[in-house]
């Protein structure tokens, strides 16, 4: 039977009405989940950060910051941030929750004491002290000796930093009793008092000396009474970049690193 046009519009229009909207609820749910897997794959991304932080003791200040350039220059778009200070202050952050990716102590005693909140460390390099003073040496020390005399200035680093322990290390065996006139935080500290003159003389490491050049002079300390300092790096069990952060480590152990302390003055690992 033939149906007028208006019927045949009145009985089709339902049928169209459920298509358009069949439909449009597919686009929608297509837009939803592709928009769901776009957020998720920007998410990771995002979380995916290629920087990393390194906390080194303030000695390694130049050597690491050349590492960290090097490190770089082979990892396109990574960054490294460099948290420099005494070794036991850096542990000390470290116990308190600080987002740490490496770390690099100056002796293995305070890198033993994080020992459950690091990987297993290695020997990165070594170090010797020797007594700082200012350029031409004009309070004439040429020995440990020299610095009992009462009337110098002598300043060191707190007992409870690695350079501070090497220096009543080195101080004892020669048997040399100092009243310094000031315990300084790190090594660097002692750098700039002698530096500025308001010390004739300091107890530091031979790369800080190298370090400084210019604004201070070393004055060796014989094998006999001096110390090895030992540097451990490890990466921070908490790391949530572990991978980069192993490729720092990995680069600093590597023979490119090695030469790179070298030429900052410090020892390879081996050195005793």
């Amino acid at each position: 039977m033939y149906a007028s046009p208006t019927l045949r519009a009145h009985s089709a229009h339902p049928c169209r009405r459920l298509a358009v909207a069949i439909t449009l609820l597919l686009a929608t749910l297509a837009i939803l989940l592709a928009a769901s897997c776009g957020g998720r794959q920007s998410t990771s991304s995002a979380g995916k950060s290629t920087e990393i932080t390194v906390s080194g003791a303030a000695s390694l200040t130049d050597a690491f910051t050349k590492l960290g350039s090097d490190y770089t220059a082979v990892h396109p778009g990574a960054k490294v941030t460099f948290n420099f200070a005494a070794s036991q202050d850096l542990i000390a952050q470290l116990e308190q929750g600080a987002p740490v990716d490496v770390l690099a102590t100056a002796d293995a005693l305070t890198m033993d004491q994080v020992a459950d909140l690091v990987g297993t460390p290695q020997v990165v390099a070594r170090n010797k002290l020797a007594i700082a003073v200012a350029p031409g040496n004009p309070t004439n020390i040429k020995s440990l000796q020299d610095l009992a005399d009462p009337s110098l200035k002598v300043v060191v680093a707190a007992p409870q930093v690695p350079v501070g322990k090497y220096s009543q290390q080195i101080l004892d065996k020669a048997g040399v009793t100092v009243k310094p006139v000031s315990l300084e935080d790190n090594v660097k500290g002692v750098v700039t008092k002698v530096s500025l003159g308001e010390a004739d003389a300091g107890i530091v490491y031979v790369t800080d000396i190298s370090a400084a050049a210019g604004k201070i002079e070393g004055v060796d300390i014989p094998d006999g009474s001096n110390v090895i300092a030992t540097y451990p790096i490890a990466v921070v069990k908490a790391s949530g970049k572990a991978e980069e952060a192993q490729a720092f480590v990995d680069l600093v152990m590597s023979s490119q690193g090695q030469q790179v302390l070298r030429s900052f003055g410090f020892l390879p690992p081996g050195t005793q």
